[in-house]
């Protein structure tokens, strides 16, 4: 089976998951993530070698608690956190520095600030005003999935100059040109299905997605070139792990809910 075909058949599956879960209730959505939340927790702790419960009793409390509570202003300060911590990563990620955990507290924390809290902002991005938007978060996940769909065929048939070699010598310049063009195509085609948001509106979220996904990318890939993993885990053939396969979803999360709730 070549790696293309297990590629596409664990993405199919992947997404008709997600799109089932989506459409069927919100408590079916809140039941993929938090399966999803867990499983990446897993593969985030074996590759910077956390071997303790706390992540995954924090993250179940966490996951409640904003559930219930998605009103409280516990989420704008949880919001800056996560914020501020993405944007320590850009800054580790583009200076070259080592991202350190030398001790079982900073694992955990970094835990907490880079997997729970961005989940945090993946389950709550369908929800406005008390009420699930399922469209919403489908129009989101379809613009990360173009991404990453035209960055790969792009980059690997097209690709010449590398655009972060020293993480991810397969990701290239072209490639993630690529991705950003065909992700703003993909807004305005959202546009004429979803008018909840003016196509300004579409094109800006899916600047975001586009260019903070890559960088989610790229901040999994230092995790797993500083423990020396190729992947995350082997759940997905072809992709690897299931963090490997939501890692840019995760670190655009934050910053899509921002915009979405804060700016528009």
């Amino acid at each position: 089976m070549s790696n293309l075909f297990r590629r596409s058949f664990s993405g199919v599956i992947y997404v008709g998951l997600f799109l089932f879960s989506i459409l069927f209730s919100q408590e079916s959505y809140l039941g993929l993530i938090t399966l999803f939340g867990f499983l990446c927790l897993w593969e985030f702790s074996k590759i910077i070698q956390l071997k303790i419960l706390a992540p995954y009793i924090f993250f179940a409390a966490t996951l409640f608690l904003i559930y219930k509570r998605q009103d409280s202003f516990a989420i704008i300060g949880i919001l800056m956190i996560t914020l501020i911590s993405s944007l320590f990563f850009i800054y580790q990620l583009f200076a070259k520095k080592a991202i350190l955990y030398e001790n079982e507290r900073a694992k955990l924390g970094i835990t907490i600030r880079y997997i729970i809290f961005s989940f945090s902002f993946l389950l709550l991005l369908p929800f406005s005003e008390d009420e699930f938007h399922p469209y919403l978060i489908i129009s989101i996940l379809s613009i990360i999935w173009v991404n990453d769909t035209f960055a790969f065929f792009v980059g690997k048939n097209l690709g010449k100059r590398k655009l972060f070699p020293s993480v991810s010598p397969n990701k290239t310049v072209e490639g993630f040109f690529g991705g950003l063009i065909f992700s703003v195509i993909t807004a305005f085609v959202i546009t004429n299905f979803y008018l909840h948001f003016s196509l300004i509106d579409w094109i800006i979220i899916s600047l975001i997605v586009s260019i903070t996904g890559t960088i989610g990318d790229l901040v999994v890939s230092k995790f797993k070139r500083q423990a020396n993993l190729k992947d995350s885990g082997n759940l997905m053939p072809g992709h690897g792990g299931i963090l490997d396969r939501l890692d840019s979803l995760l670190f655009a999360s934050p910053f899509v809910y921002l915009y979405i709730n804060f700016i528009i």
